[in-house]
């Protein structure tokens, strides 16, 4: 007898993101979805964001990791609203997780909510999280052929932002052929290069952001922000 419980659980799960997606976009609230590998610099991405973006957006996290607080306590101390889910080996968040979450958040102020996931390039892209979109990082140290190897994340997000981009002198990574990869499985992805470090090209992610939330403001399209 064929018993579908993976096909149960998602379908619960995208029941639950719907809802999630309601309560946020009742309230104007752009909603992004970090995914990436362990090490990417995801929370690096969100220090400078909520750092640099502090003084036009209210912003709030919500932070994935199996265990610690590391990573809340560090968006937190920008100023921007933190809350922590810890899920004890569990690979990925699920929109159960990010409801109970936002209890602890003050939704009335918040513009753009992020949901870092748990670092996993694999298990976080097929939980809908009430997200308007999937954000895909992927740092140059990590190989050229990851969105090959991993299509599904890069099939499904609306922006790749490729980081860690001073390190390129250091390593083997061929910015070109990452693009290749990504824009065959995905040709309206947009791709920013950018380094936390220095800072470079982090202007075109806000002026993205920037795009996104005045559309969600102004009540645009819900499938133009809606994830797969």
């Amino acid at each position: 007898m064929e018993i579908p419980v993976v096909r149960n659980v998602l379908e619960a799960n995208a029941k639950m993101a719907d809802h999630v997606r309601g309560l946020l976009g009742g309230r104007g609230i752009l909603t992004l979805n970090l995914i990436s590998s362990p090490g990417a610099g995801k929370t690096s991405l969100l220090e400078k964001t909520l750092t640099d973006l502090g003084g036009e957006f209210r912003m709030a996290v919500v932070e994935g990791d199996l265990q610690t607080d590391n990573d809340a306590r560090r968006v937190a101390a920008t100023g921007a609203q933190a809350v922590q889910i810890n899920t004890d080996g569990g690979c990925h968040l699920d929109s159960n997780m990010v409801l109970s979450a936002l209890e602890s958040l003050k939704l009335d102020d918040v513009d753009i909510l992020f949901i870092e996931n748990v670092g996993n390039l694999v298990c976080p892209v097929e939980f809908d999280c009430g997200e308007d979109a999937k954000v895909a990082l992927l740092s140059v140290a990590e190989g050229d052929d990851k969105p090959e190897k991993y299509p599904l994340l890069f099939n499904l997000a609306k922006v790749l932002v490729l980081n860690k981009t001073d390190l390129l002198p250091h390593v083997d990574f061929d910015m070109g052929r990452a693009r290749r990869f990504a824009t065959r499985l995905n040709r309206d992805l947009e791709i920013f290069e950018v380094s936390c470090r220095t800072g470079d090209g982090l202007c075109a992610w806000y002026d993205w952001l920037r795009g996104m939330r005045r559309a969600k403001k102004e009540g645009g399209s819900a499938a133009g922000f809606a994830s797969a």
